[in-house]
Order: C-alpha cells, then sequence, then structure tokens
C-alpha cells in the first residue's frame, strides 16, 4: 500500500517531523507517510480571503454560482500547487471561457452536432484512415502520455495543461480535416473525420473525468458512452465510437461567463477594490 497525504503548505511541519515521530514513538506497527503533497496559499486578489471584511468567495457560495466542475477546473489548472497563487474574478471569467468553452465544449457540440446535421445523428461508415489521422494518432498518443506521466507525478497544474493540450489537438483536427468541406464531394472522407473526431469525444471524457467527473460524464453520453476509465496510451484511440453509433448533442456543456456576472460577484464577494 501507498501512502500519500495531501495538505496546505502549513501543516508541513507537523505532518512530516512531530506526528511520523509520535507514530515512531508509540512502538505500533502504524503505516507511516510514503509522499507528502503539500500546496501553498491561495490569496485573493494578492490578499487574504477574509468573511468579516467580505472578501472572498467560499464553497457554499460558489455552488450557487456555478456548478462544481468549473471550480474543480479552475483551482486544479491554476492553483496554488508550487507557488502562492491569486484568485481574481477577471482571470476566472478568462480561463473557463477559454479552456471550457471555446476548446472543450467548442470541439464537442461542433462533431457531434455536424454528425447529427449531416449523418441523421449516426456515426457514419465508410472510408479509410489516412495521413492526417496518422499524424493525429501519434500526437495523440504523446499527448496521452505526457497527461499520464503528470497525474501519475502529482503534478496536476501540468497535467490540466496537458489535457487542454489534447483538448486543443481535436480542434486543431477538425479545422485541418474540414469535414464540412470534404462531405461536398467525398462522402467516405468525411465519414472517416467524422468518427474520428466522435472518438475523440469519447477519449476527452475518459481524460477529463479526473478534473470534472460531472461534464465528462456528460461528453461520453453525447456519442453514447459511460465509460470513463483511464484510456490505454498504447491502444486504438481514434476508434473508440464504432459506425452505426447513435450520437446527441447535450446542451451547452459549459456556459460562458460574462461581464455582467463579473461585475455583480465582484461587487457581492469583492475584487481588486474589495
Amino acid at each position: 500500500m501507498r501512502y500519500v497525504q495531501f495538505m496546505g503548505k502549513d501543516n508541513v511541519a507537523f505532518h512530516t517531523v512531530s506526528f511520523p515521530a509520535t507514530i515512531l514513538g508509540s512502538g505500533e506497527p502504524w503505516k507511516t507517510v510514503d509522499q507528502l503533497k503539500a500546496f501553498n496559499w491561495l490569496n485573493w486578489y494578492g490578499g487574504k480571503f477574509s468573511t468579516s471584511m467580505g472578501r472572498g468567495v467560499f464553497m457554499d457560495q460558489a455552488l450557487e454560482l456555478l456548478p462544481a466542475d468549473y471550480w474543480r477546473w479552475h483551482l486544479t489548472a491554476y492553483g496554488p500547487e508550487h507557488s502562492d497563487a491569486a484568485f481574481t474574478w477577471e482571470q476566472f471569467q478568462s480561463t473557463t471561457n477559454k479552456d471550457l468553452a471555446d476548446v472543450l465544449g467548442n470541439f464537442v457540440n461542433r462533431i457531434v452536432k455536424f454528425t447529427e446535421s449531416k449523418f441523421d445523428g449516426v456515426a457514419p461508415e465508410g472510408g479509410e484512415p489516412g495521413a492526417l489521422e496518422e499524424k493525429l494518432a501519434a500526437d495523440v498518443k504523446a499527448a496521452l502520455a505526457s497527461l499520464t506521466y503528470e497525474f501519475e507525478a502529482m503534478e496536476f497544474r501540468k497535467a490540466a495543461q496537458a489535457a487542454r493540450a489534447l483538448w486543443v489537438l481535436g480542434n486543431e483536427y477538425l479545422q485541418e480535416a474540414a469535414p464540412w468541406t470534404a462531405l461536398k464531394t467525398d462522402r467516405e472522407r468525411a465519414a472517416v473525420v467524422v468518427r474520428t473526431g466522435l472518438s475523440l469525444v469519447a477519449l476527452f471524457a475518459r481524460v477529463t473525468a479526473p478534473f470534472m467527473p460531472e461534464a465528462a460524464a456528460r461528453i461520453a453520453a453525447t456519442v453514447g458512452g459511460t465509460d470513463l476509465s483511464w484510456p490505454d496510451v498504447e491502444g486504438d484511440v481514434l476508434n473508440l465510437v464504432p459506425a452505426g453509433q447513435a450520437v446527441a448533442a447535450a446542451q451547452v456543456l459549459f456556459a460562458k461567463i460574462e461581464d455582467a456576472q463579473v461585475a455583480e460577484w465582484t461587487e457581492r464577494f469583492g475584487g481588486a477594490e474589495g
């Protein structure tokens, strides 16, 4: 058994000296920690969270504003892992909109809705993968290996950026393969691109699950899947959705945070001038 502890940096001294010494001194066969992972401070616009001063949003309040997955992503991808980090509404809005709405959500919605409108909501048959898919498979496997490594090393910010890099590969592939253009002259080529894109949706659901389990389940459901297990780096990562699989676009996976919301939340919870 491997015993790992996660904590804030102010608890490190106790958990690396006092507590282990007590355990060893007891003479009992208690398991001591194998690895300790500590995090730094999350500040509020460079200052401290303060309930008395009305500065900061706390978890019960945060969940009234947005689903938990928004917060899970931001606090993992931009949290105080190796140094203190400052939360600001402006950064939260920017990263949420760019990462979740523009990159991940946009990719899933584009390919699934295209399948609904052009292939009757069913992963199409026909065609064979070509050079573009071969390159994509190599890039995806390399990115997936990097993501797996960062998770195993418990480098969570790096893992989040590796996951985002995978999502970007999907958008770049769609842009280059352009199934909407291929459909005009080569339906079988368009079918290959669509099946590949839908398989990426299934893959993205699985790599997203550790960060955002609720959103990952919704993403998987768009391509008729429920498997959120970690993918095999050596497996056929571009053949996860078979021809004939029915698909259905979800309602907006990630709604963008609007300026009016930021202004309202700044007024309610404090901001740069709070």
